[in-house]
């Protein structure tokens, strides 16, 4: 790695202890900002923090905010150390700071990823202006298994999809120059794997193929790389028993090998540590001469490097030029973003005061928000609701829910301005005396008297809007669940107002996909709320009023049971798939068939559009050539609306089994009534590659099946040739 003078002088004239001081992470006392957040941490004053950053042992800082604070430690930092080095100050922004926007997972049923740019954008101005310099996000991990909390903060279970708002999401944070003070630098987390977690329980052992961790779930970092990312935070997991923080085939062989990144890693919350605990380390000085070794440049929170690398360091047993290298990433990083030239960036005191910006982020919040709600179901027209002649009961315990909008991992948001369900229905009726509000029961249990008025409200409406789905705990860090229904209270609520005969919409609060049943599956119809921030309320109504049409998709699928975890679309084929007419001796459970409820892709809308039969450009597409795959879209409805055109392929013979469909493309195209459009896709070899038996990524020649069509059941295929190159 090419460094500068300044760096190579700075290394030159540090002492070990200064070095290593550089290589650790730790909560920032100075500016603590939720006690019950990692308690133990705030017990340390910030005037002992700040002597530690005098004598150069700290580098970075993370979790606090506040500008004329931050500004304070990086004076100590740059004035009073001997080096002046200054602080690199972080914290867990994930999707949205003081205006919170869907959970990412939620997000990315857009599918738009330009969404995720803008949104990951407004984040970036409100954290910088907050004092931080670098966030923990975007998580991008694959999440294959619903049971896994932490699928909440990704983009699902689609590589294609997952590539696209890894690059968008990064693209957003850091802006288009590193050193503006609101560029806010990216980490892509996790590394790598995390989400492949067996049995999706949280922090779990990864046993995985190479194959599949290079097709699956590597490419979403390799993408984040290429699209400006210059620091990388490991994961908690072992891979094929080899913990990923201490993983020297994967930070060194293989992402600054293969991959040459320049740039450093990070331990997740005192992931060294816990080598020890995974058995990997003998002790804590064996932990952190693994994991330094192995390519993890900055330790966060344990304080193992602090400990024993100077120890290590004197004995040997890591060579000076191994901390030398870990030191160069981490001033290069502070170089490349701006803090040697200009310290004081993004610690304005006066920028955080200002919040002008706050109009277009709320708005951005609500565009947000509804592009993320997905229409499941809508059988007989039910939605859209009318504004007037209709008497509506809002039942449910999410019905004047604050406390359950934003959703995990949010330690920012300015809860006085988020907006919940009962508020926005109220103001969108044109009689808020049609509107009848009865919470039904709690989140998790039963209230007296709660299941009776309800089915009172329900018999003297029109139509029953039920508002039910996980609470907001249910998901993230350390929430993995065996059933993901929905909890039994609800669930006995949902009965007891379906029971009355009134037609029901479900409004379907959750950070996974769940699996659905009774009452809430047979509803009339369901919208897929999420957990989506501040403006919560305003965009459900849009949605639920006809105000805006939904146009999200599925980015995960719904099973029919929880038994059938872990489930994803792109399954490889097996030799005894089931068939309509014959059931025994197939791939399938003896309760369910081997089929989503709803699957990836699946979303409806208020319109109805038309797909014409796929054409292609040619048959035999060359080595090297490009094939065209189009497809007529018609809006057949009576509104306008968008539609989400998937493009997926299947390779019909090859050197390994391969995936009864692979997403490989999609657009949103709007349409007014009546229009219709061609829309186009390009498919070339490199899209038809995968990781052989060899360890080679690369096409094979043969017959694919191809389709343009709404979802990943849905669609007619063409076929196509795969040419082998020419001698």
């Amino acid at each position: 790695m090419a460094t500068s003078e300044r760096i190579e002088a700075l290394i030159a004239q540090m002492t070990v202890e200064e070095k290593v001081g550089q290589l650790g992470i730790f909560a920032d006392a100075v500016r603590p900002f939720i006690p019950d957040i990692n308690p133990e941490v705030n017990a340390q004053g910030a005037a002992e923090v700040l002597d530690q950053i005098r004598a150069g042992r700290v580098g970075s800082l993370f979790n606090g905010v506040g500008a004329a604070e931050g500004r304070e430690a990086q004076r100590v930092a740059v004035e009073e150390s001997r080096l002046g080095i200054p602080l690199l100050l972080a914290a867990d922004v994930i999707h949205g700071m003081r205006t919170v926007f869907p959970i990412p997972l939620g997000e990315a049923a857009s599918f738009e990823p330009e969404l995720a740019r803008r949104t990951a954008r407004a984040t970036a101005v409100e954290a910088t202006a907050a004092g931080l310099h670098w966030t923990f996000a975007p998580a991008i991990d694959i999440a294959r298994d619903q049971r896994w909390g932490r699928g909440a903060e990704g983009a699902g279970e689609d590589v294609v999809l997952g590539c696209a708002f890894a690059v968008a999401r990064v693209r957003g944070f850091q802006g288009d120059d590193l050193t503006a003070d609101d560029a806010l630098l990216a980490t892509p987390k996790h590394f790598a794997a995390y989400g492949a977690v067996a049995g999706g329980m949280e922090y779990n052992t990864v046993d995985i193929s190479e194959q599949t961790l290079r097709d699956v779930h590597l490419p979403p970092f390799k993408a984040a790389l290429e699209a400006g990312a210059i620091t990388v935070m490991s994961s908690f997991n072992d891979i094929n028993g080899v913990p990923a923080s201490a993983n020297r085939w994967l930070m060194t062989d293989l992402l600054r090998g293969q991959w040459q990144f320049p740039g450093l890693v990070v331990s997740d919350y005192t992931a060294d540590m816990e080598l020890v605990a995974h058995g990997y380390a003998e002790d804590d000085r064996d932990a952190t001469r693994k994991a330094f070794t192995a390519g993890l440049d900055i330790s966060m929170q344990s304080r193992f490097y602090d400990e024993h690398l100077p120890s290590l360091v004197q004995s040997g047993e890591v060579p000076m030029a191994t901390l030398d290298e870990g030191v160069r990433r981490v001033l290069w990083v502070k170089e490349q973003i701006g803090l040697f030239d200009n310290p004081y960036r993004s610690l304005d005191p006066a920028r955080e005061a200002d919040q002008s910006h706050l109009p277009a982020h709320e708005a951005l919040a609500r565009e947000a928000a509804r592009r993320s709600i997905v229409l499941l179901k809508n059988d007989g027209q039910l939605l859209p609701l009318k504004k007037q002649g209709q008497k509506i009961a809002l039942i449910g315990p999410f019905a004047t829910d604050r406390d359950n909008i934003e959703g995990c991992w949010t330690l920012f948001g300015d809860k006085t301005r988020y907006q919940p369900l009962d508020r926005a229905f109220t103001d969108a009726l044109a009689d808020p005396a049609a509107l009848t509000i009865v919470p039904g029961c709690e989140l998790e249990a039963p209230i007296e008297g709660g299941l009776e008025a309800a089915v009172q409200a329900a018999r003297a409406a029109d139509v029953v809007v039920l508002a039910i789905g996980e609470p907001q705990r249910y998901s993230g860090e350390a929430q993995s669940r065996t059933q993901i229904v929905v909890p039994d209270a609800q669930q006995a609520l949902a009965e007891a107002v379906a029971a009355t005969g009134t037609p029901v919409v479900v409004l379907l609060r959750n950070g996974r996909a769940l699996a659905l049943k009774g009452a809430v599956r047979d509803a009339q119809a369901i919208l897929v709320t999420w957990f989506l921030g501040s403006q919560t309320g305003p965009a459900v109504a849009d949605v639920v009023f006809g105000d805006y049409n939904p146009s999200a998709r599925l980015p995960v699928s719904f099973p029919q049971d929880s038994g059938q975890q872990p489930y994803f679309y792109n399954h490889p084929r097996t030799g005894r798939p089931e068939t309509p007419e014959m059931r025994e001796f197939k791939s399938r459970w003896r309760e369910f068939t081997h089929e989503a409820l709803y699957a990836f892709g699946h979303g409806l809308s208020y319109t109805q559009f038309e797909y014409g039969t796929p054409r292609l450009s040619t048959a035999q597409l060359g080595w090297d050539d490009t094939l065209t795959v189009s497809v007529m879209l018609s809006n057949r409805g009576a509104v306008a609306g968008e539609e989400v055109v998937q493009l997926y392929v299947h390779d019909r013979v090859a050197s390994r089994v391969r995936p009864v469909r692979e997403l490989k493309g999609f657009r949103k195209v709007a349409l007014q009534p009546g229009e219709s459009v061609e829309v186009a896709f390009q498919l070339d070899r490199h899209l038809l590659a995968f990781t052989g038996t060899d360890m080679v990524f690369g096409a094979e020649p043969g017959l694919f099946d191809v389709w343009v069509c709404a979802s990943s059941v849905s669609g007619q295929a063409a076929q196509f040739t795969l040419l082998p190159p020419a001698d």
